[in-house]
This record gives structure tokens, C-alpha cells and sequence, in this order.
């Protein structure tokens, strides 16, 4: 369904629901009084969270089947997850590889996946347990917990649920993170595990958070490095400040108990890096994207560098696709840095949830969102320095996102008009229409026999 359809959609209902809305509001607060009675009780909140991303994907199978890889980055990924499948982080060089050189993959001196291997070891696990898509679909119903457990500590318990609800609608459900093999649930679970550990660290001070923000650095850094650096890097700095102020306790509390599990999870790592490094590429410090960039890139990674002169390949293909369809497509301009924008926030944001995003001024102002705001200005401004731009890069920030989210949303909620109550029916509204879209999408893909994602996606936003 598009924007417009859409919008006509809400425009339309909107008198039909206000003059019924005596009647719906008794039968909508009956509901929300119920959820909020659940919402207490958090484990159980993020365990159904996970149970049901899993379980209404599962009940759709009959109707929208396990996608097929089409990409040239999703075939990387899955060469890289046979390949952790059967024991092992590379494989040694084909003797006739010239003839069967790829898209992202390194031939010399291992045959290798370019790919950090995050996203590789959980389509190992799908393989393992049938089907590559099954690690798809347990990265991204574990990031929907992840990000419902996050909320927990940032928000009331009843307002978490009601956000891990938008990011199963909008992010789960029927995107390309779930219909294909390129990524982005894991990135996100990452951000998720740092950014809910981080007030339970200051909190309660227990060795369990730590862990989980380590953890969560160990995810990123090994599955979208630059990103997850750039996010990781305001946390580091308010953690250190955090430590050495009053509210701290002291160096002989926080060390044992928070500084050095946190220190042995990054320290191995670290390890892990660079001998996965060392296996492919032969050098430790050199990373197998870094060698494919070295060899085969002549287009500009960043906006500060300079295209490079046209490369001599071996194959008419890379000819094609590096010396003419990237130049074109990806050529400067103000128009491509719009669409990479506008890329962005029709992937998170849709037209849907820009409506709840017309209280975020107040939002802006509210001391409780004050580090997610920054935290997500500052990850908006690092998606600028690389050139090109997928909804998946920004996936590290998908929780500072979330926060900003659900709380635009408690504040339009208190919105009236004339005494009447008019936040409450914008926001329940919201979330009807968020539900009717993915209907809507079903019976789509049931009366198409194969539904490419790369469209599905583009009729997704």
C-alpha cells in the first residue's frame, strides 16, 4: 500500500471512529487495562515478544514462503554460513577461481565471505536447524525481546510493550531484515543488549549488565564495525564520566564488579578479530572487506575520497558493475544524499508512525530521552560519512530510535481537543492501521505466486 492510500486510509477513517468513539474508547481502554496488567510482568513481556515474532511469521509460511537470496550480498552471507556450518572460518583458494570470481567474496589468498561474521554464524545456526532463514528469523524475533527488555529500563513497563509492539509492526513483520539474508536484526540486537544494560549497570552496579554491554560491543563489532563503533562511542564516554563522578562507587566496587568482566569480554573479542583476520586474510590487523576494498573498489567508499580511475578486471561483469552501474548510480549529487535520507526514514519511521512523531518537540525537551536523543543525533550524523547507505547500516541506532519513538508516543497520548481526549484515539489509531497494513500485505503476497523482496520491500515504505 503506498503512502498516499494511506493517508486517504486515516483521513477516512478518522470520522467513522470519532463518531463511534463512545463505544470504541469503553472497549479500547477494557483492552489496554488487560495489556497493562501484563505489561508488568517483564520477563514474561519479553518472552512473547519473542514467541509471537516467531510464531505469527511461522503461521504465514502457507502464504508468504522463506525468501530467496537474489543479492549479491545475501550470497556472501550464506557461503559464509556454510562454511562456519562445517566447521570452519574460511576455506582454502580454488585452484580455478579466476573463473569463479563473485560479488564480495575473496578468492585469494582463502576463499572467504568479505562479511563480518555475525550475520554468517546465525544463518549457520538456521542451517544447522534445517534452513538458513530459521537463524533470520531467531536474530530478528531476538532483537524484538531484546528491544521490548531495553525499553524496560528507559520507560514504564506497560509503555515497553507498546514498543516492542511498533518494532514487530514496522521493522519484524514483512521487511527486508526478515524476508531476506542480508542483516540488520543483529546489528540492532547489539544496540538493544548496550543501550538497555546501561541504566541497570548505574542502577544496580550488577556484574549481569556489564557483561550484556560487552556482549552487546562484541555483537556490533561483528556485524557492522564502523557503525557500531560510532554508537558505541557516546557510551563509552558517559560510562567513564559516570564512573569517575559522586554517584559512583568506588574504584574497588566498580572494578571487580564492572570494569573487568566488561574488559575480559572485549579482550577475547578483540582476540576472536584478529584471528579470524589472520585466517583469511593472512594478516591479523587486516580485515577481509578492507583487502576486497583494496582490490576490487574504484568508487568512493567516504564523501571525503576521490573516485579512483576505472580498475582492469578479469571478468565483463565486475567491468559492468564497478566501472559503469555504481559510477552512474551512486554519482554525487544533493538527489542521492535525499534518497539515502528519505531511505531512512521511510524504512523506521513510514507514514504511519510520522504521525506519532508530531509531539517530538516535546520529546526533544524531555530531560528522561535527553542521552537517547543525543545518542541518535550523533549515530545520524556518522550514516553520513559513508557514501552509499542501506536501512540496514543504521541498525546499531535502532534502539535510540525506539525510545525516541515510544515516547513521542506517551506524549501524544495526553494531546485533547476541546476536553476530548484526542491523543488517545491518534495513538490507538496508529496502531490499527500499523495491523490492517500487514493484513493487507499478506493477502497481497498470497495472490502473487513469488514476490520478489527487493519490491516488497520498496511497496513495504
Amino acid at each position: 500500500m503506498s503512502p498516499i492510500l494511506l493517508w486517504f486510509g486515516l483521513l477516512g477513517l478518522l470520522p467513522v471512529i470519532w463518531l463511534l468513539w463512545p463505544g470504541a474508547d469503553l472497549w479500547f481502554s477494557r483492552v489496554e487495562r488487560s495489556l497493562g496488567r501484563f505489561a508488568r510482568r517483564k520477563r514474561a513481556v519479553v518472552l512473547a515478544a519473542f514467541m509471537v515474532a516467531i510464531g505469527v511469521r511461522v503461521l504465514l509460511l502457507p502464504i508468504v514462503h522463506v525468501p530467496v537470496p537474489e543479492v549479491h550480498d545475501e550470497f556472501s552471507y550464506l557461503l559464509q554460513a556454510d562454511t562456519f556450518a562445517h566447521g570452519r572460518l574460511t576455506n582454502p583458494p580454488h585452484p580455478m577461481w579466476i573463473y569463479l570470481d563473485t560479488f564480495h567474496v575473496l578468492q585469494r589468498p582463502t576463499y572467504a565471505s568479505i562479511f563480518p561474521p555475525a550475520q554468517g554464524a546465525i544463518l549457520a545456526l538456521g542451517k544447522l536447524l534445517g534452513h538458513p532463514w530459521i537463524g533470520v528469523l531467531l536474530s530478528s524475533a531476538a532483537m524484538c525481546a531484546a528491544l521490548a527488555w531495553m525499553l524496560q529500563g528507559w520507560l514504564p513497563p506497560q509503555w515497553a510493550m507498546v514498543g516492542a509492539t511498533l518494532v514487530m509492526l514496522r521493522i519484524h513483520f514483512f521487511s527486508y531484515w526478515l524476508e531476506s539474508y542480508w542483516g540488520g536484526a543483529m546489528a540492532a540486537l547489539g544496540g538493544a543488549l548496550i543501550l538497555g544494560a546501561l541504566p541497570r549497570v548505574m542502577k544496580w552496579r550488577r556484574t549481569r549488565d556489564a557483561v550484556l554491554i560487552a556482549v552487546g560491543v562484541a555483537v556490533l563489532a561483528n556485524s557492522r564495525p564502523l557503525e557500531g563503533f560510532i554508537f558505541c562511542v557516546p557510551i563509552a564516554v558517559y560510562l567513564m564520566f559516570w564512573l569517575v563522578s559522586e554517584r559512583s562507587p568506588a574504584l574497588s566496587v566498580t572494578g571487580p564488579k564492572l570494569i573487568l568482566p566488561m574488559a575480559l569480554v572485549l579482550g577475547a573479542t578483540f582476540a576472536f578479530i584478529l584471528y579470524d583476520n589472520w585466517r583469511i586474510t593472512n594478516n591479523p590487523f587486516l580485515l577481509p572487506h578492507a583487502l576486497y576494498d583494496r582490490e576490487y573498489i574504484n568508487y568512493r567508499v567516504f564523501r571525503w575520497q576521490h573516485i579512483k580511475p576505472p580498475f582492469q578486471y578479469l571478468n565483463p561483469q565486475f567491468d559492468d558493475y564497478f566501472n559503469h552501474w555504481v559510477r552512474e548510480t551512486f554519482a554525487p549529487s544533493w538527489h542521492l544524499l535525499w534518497e539515502e535520507l528519505a531511505g531512512w526514514w521511510l524504512f523506521f519511521v513510514d507514514v504511519l508512525y510520522a504521525v506519532v512523531l508530531l509531539d517530538l518537540p516535546r520529546t526533544v525537551r524531555d530531560r528522561r530521552t535527553r542521552f537517547a536523543l543525543i545518542l541518535f543525533m550523533w549515530c545520524a550524523l556518522g550514516l553520513l560519512l559513508p557514501f552509499t547507505f542501506e536501512p540496514h547500516y543504521a541498525a546499531p541506532m535502532t534502539a535510540a530510535f525506539v525510545i525516541l519513538l515510544v515516547q513521542c508516543f506517551r506524549h501524544l497520548r495526553r494531546w485533547r481537543f476541546r476536553g476530548r481526549p484526542v491523543g488517545i484515539f491518534l495513538t490507538r489509531l496508529v496502531i490499527l492501521l500499523a495491523i490492517v497494513r500487514i493484513s493487507l500485505f499478506t493477502i497481497q503476497a498470497y495472490r502473487l505466486p513469488r514476490l520478489d523482496w527487493s519490491i516488497y520491500r520498496e511497496r513495504m515504505v
